[in-house]
């Protein structure tokens, strides 16, 4: 099936899931390949089967190469683990999944894979390039280009919404979450990626440290009752793979790097994977 044709498929069958971000009605139509609401805001299907669904000009950080780096690390395993303890906190049945920021979305892909039950599942990003990335998986998740503080959803239509190290907007959040649904949220802890950070800056240097302090203490703001698990593991860096290692973050933009940056990282076998999964049940 043609990717444009398997979106069109998708929308039909869950046209219930999506609202008009111009106005916020539910859309109401499928017209060739067009969602169509009743305001008559129309948005077309991409040829990769994709739909755009930013109404202004957004800020995006991730370049073409950085997302092109980060889809070759983490082919090579290193968020499997976290995909595996996202999993573990999912349900036996069905689910509807809605990934935030998915980027080129080897973590759906591979949390779907995980699950014998057949999921709904979203991601989105604010991304072209990411999303661009993302259709290439082999995956039956749907992708859009979607603005994080105006999401294109209905109201209670997600039964998990999964956060992987991506921006928040809990009121959308809690507005798009069903009742008895959860919050997946994961964020570093201090050790993240600690020997790039080294690397990259020296040790005890301001940009050498990172603390969540300030997202650790927000989520549980809205969340009082969450439950904190923290992960951490060791990742072997493939050979050859330790410039993808650093362009796949925003690390390499940092100021004040030594002099002899590139050839630590070159040298660099192994990192350090720290993180909270952070989980909120609606």
């Amino acid at each position: 099936m043609k990717k444009i044709e398997f979106g069109k498929a998708f929308i039909t069958d869950h046209l219930a899931l999506f609202r008009c971000p111009l106005c916020q009605l539910p859309f109401d139509t499928v017209e060739g390949y067009s969602l169509i609401c009743p305001q008559h805001h129309s948005f077309d299907l991409s040829k990769k089967g994709t739909l755009f669904f930013l109404t202004r000009q957004a800020n995006n950080e991730y370049d073409k190469g950085m997302l092109e780096s980060r889809h070759r690390i983490l082919q090579a395993g290193l968020f499997d683990p976290i995909v595996a303890a996202i999993s573990h906190h999912l349900g036996d049945r069905p689910e509807t999944i809605l990934d935030v920021g998915c980027g080129e979305a080897t973590p759906l892909t591979r949390l779907l894979a995980l699950r014998e039950p057949h999921d709904t599942a979203i991601g989105f990003d604010i991304s072209k390039d990411g999303i661009n990335l993302a259709t290439q998986q082999p995956v039956d998740a749907f992708f859009c280009v979607a603005d994080l503080a105006r999401l294109p959803f209905n109201d209670a239509t997600f039964s998990a919404v999964i956060d992987l190290f991506s921006p928040s907007a809990y009121g959308e959040f809690n507005r798009v979450i069903q009742p008895g649904g959860k919050l997946i949220k994961v964020i570093p802890n201090s050790g993240y990626l600690h020997e790039l950070r080294e690397a990259l800056f020296g040790v005890g240097q301001k940009n050498s440290s990172y603390s969540n302090e300030k997202v650790y203490e927000l989520f549980l703001k809205h969340y009082p009752n969450a439950t904190i698990n923290e992960l951490t593991y060791t990742f072997s860096i493939p050979e050859g793979y330790q410039r993808d290692m650093m362009i796949m973050t925003p690390l390499h933009w940092g100021k004040d790097r030594q002099d002899n940056a590139n050839d630590l990282v070159n040298q660099l076998e192994s990192i350090t994977v720290d993180v909270s999964v952070m989980v909120a049940n609606f």
